[in-house]
């Protein structure tokens, strides 16, 4: 075990007993946006599949019984598992589907270089008109959630909601986050800017560089 694993702490969701603890790392890492003081470990939540059904059902029950009929779950951060146990989840709550194919696509767009959303030309009719759920791993300042509603206004996709294993923001432009934990269930939990964090004020190093795939060492 890694020093790293050896630093795990597990906590509950204080919103939904009964789904698997979240594990976070305590210390000093970078994100692509913010340096934050807990690396949130969400490996076996998005692979194993137990976890990943327990998530998958907390999540969906967020838009069982919404007006409008989802479509399609836009899979960012590698949540395609948990985006297609939810479109199961909703078909068999008896969510009402609307378009000609009568069942929910469950899709993930590419990305360019300097991160930019797209998708090809035989995957935007499953966006164009659609409404639409993104679903991420995590959210730390919301940049990422931003960006995803961004590419589903350019290609005319319908933002019914916003879905995270893990939260630190409660709504983005007006969207409510839906999301299993939040920072408040994480003791402590914060994020910084480059020039304000604490940690490189008192010159402690970056341990790793992370995201919500994992993290590299430094």
């Amino acid at each position: 075990m890694s020093s790293f694993e050896s630093r795990i702490v597990k906590f509950p969701s204080k919103k939904y007993g009964s789904v698997v603890p979240m594990k976070a790392i305590p210390g000093h890492f970078v994100t692509n946006h913010s340096h934050i003081n807990y690396y949130i470990d969400l490996t076996t939540m998005k692979s194993r599949l137990s976890e990943v059904k327990q998530c998958a059902h907390v999540l969906a029950q967020q838009y069982a019984h919404i007006p409008v009929p989802i479509d399609t779950i836009v899979c960012l951060d590698g949540t395609e598992i948990i985006g297609a146990f939810m479109a199961s989840e909703l078909e068999s709550a008896g969510h009402t589907i609307h378009n000609a194919h009568q069942s929910i696509y469950v899709i993930t767009p590419e990305r360019t270089a300097n991160s930019q959303l797209f998708f090809r030309e035989n995957v935007e009719p499953m966006v164009r008109g659609k409404n639409v759920i993104l679903l991420l791993a995590s959210v730390t300042t919301g940049i990422s959630i931003r960006r995803g509603i961004e590419c589903m206004g350019y290609y005319g996709g319908l933002i019914r909601g916003v879905a995270t294993l893990f939260s630190a923001v409660g709504q983005m432009d007006g969207i409510a986050v839906n999301t299993i934990f939040t920072k408040e269930d994480i003791h402590g939990y914060a994020s910084y800017d480059r020039t304000t964090c604490p940690f490189c004020q008192k010159n402690v190093p970056v341990e790793a560089i992370v995201n919500s795939f994992g993290y590299s060492k430094l």
